[in-house]
């Protein structure tokens, strides 16, 4: 089937009981036992729930993987994923990264003895795993200077290291990483795959039966697991995700080419203009480019942030209202500012997660600030 046949359908199936073409969500902490052990396939809620497990059927087959797992937050899975390593593992990364994985990665894991080296998400050859190099972290387009890896180059050199790939940017609409060799697929479910700013969730989808075992395991074991109410919003929210995808795309585009001559923009971040280093690649393994638009302003920040009307000064992306975040400031302070300003993250850069109102009223909006800043 193709994708929006599987966004409308997967997990959708009318409840069997009553015939409810949206199936009930299932509040339950605990299930009924015939006898102590024998159960209907359901025990415990955090063990698994209902209303998860149409939910993580979904998104499987969105991803085209075989098993995924739902958690309470991005964070929460991609803690899980570490927690496949042992200490004295070594992880690769690319060095322009959510400042939330960022701080995952060096205050929480490095303290208990994994190892990290950031490199440039661009350079495929510097990917290359080392003897003790375990696990290989890449997201593309990255956050926030969306730049662009090669998924399936790196997966050609990764040896025996697990490759896992933050999705969160791109969705499995724009991107299926699996299909290019990935190990693992993580989200941040709270963006685009919810999309409506009401939730805050992650996700693991892979294809690996050992990894997910491991994970599973642990989803149990740790019990960083999502409610069944949330999970029955975003499972509501992945029948659109198709759609609401190709207008996010539609208006980043149109964004993207307005910034780029406006004489208040100093430079634009956005893989879907041809001047963009990785644009052949991400037009290779991407279907679309996405909501996504970073640049660096030359004019007054403040000026320019409080001046807007549409875009809404806040944290997060990828729902459908217009958001604008200062990453220095925000989203990327965990970051120390020698390291962010190594890695080409600005001062005056700001992100924009483009929504699905109308591209000419956004672009008037964004015109409005320019001229005050």
């Amino acid at each position: 089937m193709k994708y929006p046949t599987h966004a409308v359908h997967a997990g959708q199936e009318p409840d069997p009981s009553t015939g409810a073409v949206t199936p009930p969500v299932y509040l339950t902490s605990t299930f009924a036992q015939e006898t102590p052990g024998v159960h209907k396939g359901f025990e415990y809620s955090r063990t698994d729930n209902p209303t998860r497990r149409r939910l993580e059927s979904a998104l499987a087959a969105l991803d085209e993987g075989k098993h995924a797992l739902a958690f309470a937050s991005g964070n929460a899975a991609a803690d899980t994923l570490l927690k496949l390593l042992a200490p004295g593992d070594h992880v690769i990364a690319g060095s322009d990264l959510y400042g939330g994985t960022y701080r995952l990665f060096e205050r929480v894991w490095r303290p208990y003895g994994l190892e990290f080296t950031y490199v440039n998400p661009a350079d495929t050859a510097a990917f290359k795993p080392q003897k003790n190099t375990r696990m290989i972290w890449v997201e593309t387009p990255t956050n926030p200077l969306m730049q662009i890896t090669d998924i399936a180059a790196v997966a050609r050199q990764k040896g025996n290291a697990l490759l896992v790939v933050d999705n969160t940017f791109a969705s499995s609409y724009l991107q299926q990483p699996l299909k290019l060799g990935a190990d693992a697929v993580v989200y941040s479910s709270t963006k685009y795959l919810g999309g409506h700013s009401d939730i805050v969730g992650g996700a693991v989808v892979t294809s690996n039966q050992e990894v997910y075992e491991r994970l599973k395991f642990l989803q149990n074991a740790v019990g960083a697991v999502p409610s069944p109410f949330d999970c029955w919003l975003l499972h509501r929210s992945l029948k659109t995700l198709h759609l609401r995808m190709e207008a996010h795309s539609s208006n980043g585009e149109k964004v993207a080419d307005f910034l780029k001559t406006h004489p208040k923009v100093e430079r634009v971040y956005y893989p879907g203009l041809k001047e963009h280093p990785g644009h052949a690649i991400a037009k290779q393994q991407m279907r679309r480019f996405g909501g996504m638009v970073s640049f660096e302003l030359k004019g007054n920040l403040n000026a320019f942030v409080q001046r807007l009307k549409l875009f809404t000064l806040a944290e997060s992306l990828g729902a459908v209202e217009s958001l604008i975040n200062h990453p220095a400031i925000m989203t990327h302070a965990s970051i120390p500012a020698d390291v962010r300003l190594k890695n080409g993250l600005k001062d005056n850069l700001l992100r924009l997660s483009v929504g699905v109102e109308s591209a000419e009223d956004l672009i008037e909006d964004l015109g409005q600030a320019l001229d005050a800043a």
